[in-house]
C-alpha cells in the first residue's frame, strides 16, 4: 500500500526562474520537507484569493466547482497528488456523494485550488517527497549574502546545462538554506534529469 505524506501549504512565491509562473511551496506534516510546485498565473490567484480570505466580486472557476460540490451533496474526501512524470505532477480527487466514492484526475494546483475551499487534506507519496521534495533546516543560517545569490540566479538561468551535478547540488543546498524555493526547484529538477539520464 503506497504511504501517504499530509501536506499543508507553506505559502506561494513569485518565479524568479520561469516568467509568469509562480510556486506553490507544501511542507509536510510534522516535518522539515518542502515540497516546490510550479502553477500557472490564474491557478495562483485563486489559491491566494481563499488564503488571504478574499471574495471575488462573481464566482471563480473553482469557485463554481465548490458550489456545485455544495449543491449536489458531494464531498470532496482528500486530494492526492500520487505521480510526477515529465516535469508534471499528477492529482486526484476522491470524491463521495450518496455513499459512493469516486476518484476524478485533476491537475494539482486545480485540486488544491478546490481542497482549500471545502477545508480537504491534501497528500503526497512517500516516494514523491523522497525523490522531488527539498529538506529545509530552520535552525541553519544563510551562508551566502544576497549579491552572490542574485548571481546565482543569473548564471543558473543562463548556463544550467554547463554546470557540473556536483556544483549544482551545493547550489541546491544554499538555494534551500536562502529559503530560495524556486531556484531550488529548477536546480532540482535538472539534477533529477541528469541523474534520469544517467540511469537510463
Amino acid at each position: 500500500m503506497t504511504k501517504k505524506v499530509k501536506l499543508s501549504i507553506l505559502g506561494i512565491s513569485f518565479s524568479q526562474v520561469q516568467a509568469g509562473a509562480y510556486a506553490l511551496i507544501f511542507a509536510e506534516e510534522n516535518g522539515v520537507r518542502r515540497l516546490p510546485i510550479v502553477i500557472g498565473t490564474p491557478e495562483a490567484q485563486s489559491i491566494a484569493i481563499v488564503m488571504e480570505n478574499m471574495t471575488p466580486p462573481r464566482p471563480l472557476a473553482h469557485d463554481l466547482v465548490y458550489n456545485i460540490f455544495n449543491s449536489l451533496g458531494i464531498e470532496l474526501l482528500e486530494v492526492f497528488i500520487y505521480k510526477f512524470e515529465e516535469g508534471a505532477f499528477f492529482a486526484e480527487l476522491l470524491l463521495r456523494q450518496d455513499g459512493r466514492e469516486y476518484r476524478i484526475d485533476s491537475r494539482t494546483s486545480d485540486a488544491v485550488a478546490i481542497a482549500l475551499r471545502t477545508h480537504s487534506p491534501i497528500y503526497t507519496t512517500e516516494t514523491i517527497m523522497q525523490n522531488m521534495a527539498i529538506v529545509f533546516d530552520e535552525q541553519e543560517v544563510l551562508s551566502s549574502d544576497l549579491q552572490n545569490r542574485e548571481m546565482e540566479v543569473e548564471e543558473i538561468g543562463e548556463k544550467i546545462e554547463e554546470v557540473k551535478i556536483d556544483t549544482l547540488k551545493k547550489r541546491l543546498e544554499e538555494a534551500v538554506k536562502a529559503e530560495d524555493y524556486e531556484l531550488a526547484t529548477k536546480l532540482r529538477d535538472e539534477i533529477n534529469r541528469r541523474q534520469g539520464r544517467e540511469n537510463g
